[in-house]
């Protein structure tokens, strides 16, 4: 069920002082409910000796949220030189921090190599030349290819721009072992926002029986095999949840039989991101235009600049209208839009919604992940603010507004000519 009424009981009563403190639009977090979430995937799987979450960076990079994944014990999952340098900020070292690019370059294999460096975990079988030394611990993202199937997000793995082949794998630790590597983790993501708890076991076992063919092959042991992230929450009403429970209790049945047949088992990592903040964010934005013509469409303060999911995934994100309930309210049907210049800048499309008025306000709910992440600069338009609601009831600005003068900062600059001599004609 989006936005947990756990949620609306410590932000309702208070919002219209927020609003009035704050403006919209804006995204607004909510600690209490991230630490509640990322206790229960702890206590999940408590019994996995060196369980770790590594907290997937581009769902979130704001660096108060990072300090909350950090106290709950989490690393970092990076995927460039920013996230890198976020992760390192708030005090995360080597392998607290796991970095997965793919096309990555030598400036960025550099970023991983510095201050500590951290798990470096390839993309592609190629960059093991193109590393600036090898280090004792490396990883790979493993590709399945046909042997599995993938969702709509990131698409079918042997259409997936990720990863390591099937026949590739293999060679990919003999030339790393060769090089001097002598510590091993093995990874993969095939899903995102997957709420299908049993495929999430499946990939455990996929990893398992991939580390045992590898070990057996070139007598290395794998210290970690990483499942990755993408396990879903339900944007939708009635959509069920993942079942972590059922989730945990499979994935550890599968390592206690692979420690039973090899006196050992890897340790169980994974980088959740969605499931860490998706429903602890909302966007609350102002209606500011009703516009009646063949639609009704309600223009708000808010554009895709702060939430382009629904317009490029046709992404369904649940809203409702702050102070009327929609089963004590007349209904209409409209469309949520923006102001950006591209007729996809809507959140939402014929929705039944309360009759909104100019003033009223909008919670646009589960955007505490790839909402203010995703966020971009088209047609001159700016992100907004980023809130936290903390344990004790206070609201501390955690990301300014983006101003025109950050918009143009990247027009003052030193000039900069290269002057090419003409080819003399003949």
């Amino acid at each position: 069920m989006p936005m947990s009424n756990e949620f609306k009981q410590r932000l309702y009563p208070i919002l219209k002082d927020v609003i009035a403190h704050f403006d919209t639009p804006f995204h607004i977090y909510d600690e209490t409910g991230i630490e509640k979430t990322g206790r229960a995937l702890m206590y999940t799987f408590s019994k996995l000796h060196g369980f770790k979450e590594y907290f997937a960076v581009k769902a979130l990079p704001n660096p108060r949220i990072m300090e909350i994944m950090r106290g709950l014990g989490f690393g970092f999952d990076c995927s460039s030189t920013p996230e890198l340098i976020l992760s390192r900020k708030v005090g995360a070292r080597g392998e607290e921090i796991m970095f997965t690019s793919n096309n990555t370059t030598q400036a960025e294999f550099a970023a991983a190599f510095e201050d500590g460096g951290c798990i470096l975990n390839l993309d592609d079988i190629s960059l093991i030349d193109r590393l600036p030394a090898i280090p004792e611990l490396i990883c790979f993202r493993y590709n399945p290819g046909p042997r599995r199937t993938g969702n709509a997000i990131i698409g079918n793995p042997e259409e997936a721009k990720y990863g390591v082949s099937h026949d590739q794998i293999l060679d990919a630790y003999r030339k790393v072992k060769k090089r001097g590597a002598s510590r091993f983790g093995l990874h993969t993501m095939l899903v995102s926002n997957e709420r299908d708890y049993a495929y999430m076991v499946e990939t455990a076992r996929m990893l398992l029986n991939i580390a045992e063919w590898i070990s057996r092959e070139l007598r290395i042991r794998f210290e970690f095999v990483n499942i990755g992230g993408g396990l879903g929450i339900p944007y939708l009403p009635d959509d069920p949840p993942l079942d972590l429970k059922r989730m945990g209790e499979e994935i550890l049945g599968l390592f206690e039989g692979f420690s039973k047949k090899h006196g050992y088992a890897p340790k169980l990592y994974m980088e959740s991101g969605r499931y860490m903040t998706g429903p602890h964010g909302v966007l609350v934005t102002t209606a500011i235009n009703r516009k009646d013509i063949y639609r009704t469409h309600i223009g708000v303060d808010a554009c895709m600049s702060a939430l382009m999911r629904p317009g490029i995934y046709g992404a369904y994100h649940h809203i409702e209208v702050f102070g009327k309930d929609i089963k004590q309210h007349p209904l209409e049907k409209v469309d949520v839009v923006g102001a950006l210049c591209e007729n996809i800048d809507k959140f939402a499309i014929q929705r039944e919604l309360p009759k909104i008025e100019t003033g009223d306000v909008l919670i646009i709910q589960d955007t505490g992940a790839h909402g203010h992440a995703m966020g971009f600069n088209y047609n001159a338009r700016l992100r907004p603010k980023e809130l936290l609601l903390e344990k004790d009831g206070a609201v501390s600005l955690i990301r300014r507004e983006e101003t025109p003068a950050d918009y143009f900062a990247t027009l003052d600059f030193k000039q900069d000519v290269l002057r090419l001599k003409q080819p003399q004609q003949p």
